[in-house]
């Protein structure tokens, strides 16, 4: 996601944007029945972006995840968007298909099929570049039912410019949401530093704390999280 340079911050702007961020991140702590945390993982994403004739773009992704401590590859997928952007200038409409494999168990490894439709909003409040984007999931895993899911991601990415490669902080949060089942279920909160290294390069550095609940038990995981795009 590439962003234009913008000018200083507001300094009561800054003072809001940091309590907010802080309270969401401490509250991981506050939920029912914390159960301690869940481990360290490393994940890397990389991916593409090429623009198509009228108004439409078409990105790749790929991730990787090592978890048990970052010492096992236990997930990987591949997802391939189609986005509209030409209804209007503050929102953007994809078309998605996600194909996963998670490790389950010492070598057993479980496919997930998961088309999705995202909409995202884009706007600003002073200088600071605001994007909430919702997403309707259909998850078709194998030996699993099969799930509706909706999640909401708030992105917030200050104007500070650092750096011949326009270090910018970035702070989100994700919220799941399970249609079929016990519904808010799942929390992430992002705080990192999205790069931008070429004119078509644009990347960023994520340490995530991922609230994952599993039978009414939350349990909370460390990522640290790597991610680079290349726009064509």
């Amino acid at each position: 996601m590439r962003v234009k340079s913008t000018g200083r911050l507001y300094r009561a702007e800054a003072y809001f944007i940091v309590a907010v961020m802080s309270v969401a991140h401490l509250g991981g702590r506050c939920l029912a029945n914390y159960e301690g945390e869940g481990g360290f993982e490393f994940w890397t994403t990389a991916g593409t972006s090429f623009d198509l004739k009228n108004n439409w773009r078409v990105c790749v992704d790929e991730l990787l995840k090592m978890g048990d401590e970052a010492q096992r590859f236990t997930y990987q997928h591949t997802d391939l968007g189609f986005v509209y952007e030409g209804l209007a200038d503050w929102v953007d409409i994809g078309l998605n298909y996600r194909h996963t494999f998670k490790r389950s168990g010492s070598s057993d490894w479980r496919r997930e099929r998961r088309p999705h439709v995202n909409v995202t909003v884009k706007g600003q409040l002073g200088e600071i570049d605001l994007y909430d984007r919702s997403r309707l999931e259909y998850r078709n895993k194998e030996q699993e039912r099969d799930q509706w899911r909706y999640t909401n991601k708030l992105t917030i990415t200050l104007p500070y410019e650092l750096t011949k490669w326009k270090l910018r902080p970035r702070f989100a949060d994700q919220v799941y949401i399970d249609l079929d089942g016990p519904g808010f279920d799942r929390n992430k909160v992002y705080s990192g530093l999205s790069f931008e290294p070429s004119a078509n390069t644009a990347g960023g550095f994520y340490y995530v704390w991922d609230s994952d609940k599993t039978d009414g038990i939350w349990t909370n995981t460390n990522i640290l999280w790597f991610q680079l795009r290349f726009y064509f």
